[in-house]
């Protein structure tokens, strides 16, 4: 039998609360893989994980708090043209930051679209690159500012729609 607390409880007010992001889970398709990939990358730190064969996870942090969660419960490349993630984006300090992980995604031989650092749209500070994980997943590493004299790849649309 549920019994219920017929105490009437405060609603909390929500009104003047912002939330943030707390961490991000990703379906994939090759723990593993994925693993290697956002910690070669990324420099992410192995938090948790779990090898149990049907529940397999790795929770990934920065060193401070858990960032991305990965998840072995999907097939294939990521479907761009269903609903759901758009692109993943982490933001760095600067624009040297930004060229540093360029520099490791072309020795490490992973594709960059747009052929490097661009900005978000055309004359704005903030830019990046953008890149794509192992199941498809479409990410972008981005400073606020230090984009402003580079030329936008699209100019009707902000660079991150990765038209």
């Amino acid at each position: 039998m549920v019994t219920q607390n017929t105490q009437e409880q405060p609603v909390p007010d929500t009104q003047n609360q912002i939330v943030h992001t707390g961490h991000v889970g990703l379906n994939v398709s090759d723990l593993s893989r994925s693993k290697m990939f956002y910690q070669e990358v990324l420099g992410f730190q192995l938090i948790g994980e779990s090898q149990e064969e049907g529940r397999r996870f790795v929770f990934l942090g920065d060193g401070e708090k858990l960032v991305l969660t990965l998840w072995e419960q999907s097939e294939g490349r990521f479907g761009k043209h269903q609903p759901g993630l758009h692109h993943l984006s982490f933001q760095v300090e600067n624009m040297e930051q930004v060229a540093a992980y360029q520099d490791k995604l072309r020795r490490l031989d992973v594709p960059i679209l747009y052929e490097g650092i661009v900005p978000h749209g055309e004359g704005m500070a903030s830019g990046g690159i953008f890149f794509e994980d192992p199941d498809g997943i479409r990410l972008e590493i981005y400073s606020p500012t230090g984009a402003e004299n580079r030329a936008a790849p699209v100019s009707e649309a902000p660079t991150c729609g990765f038209f």
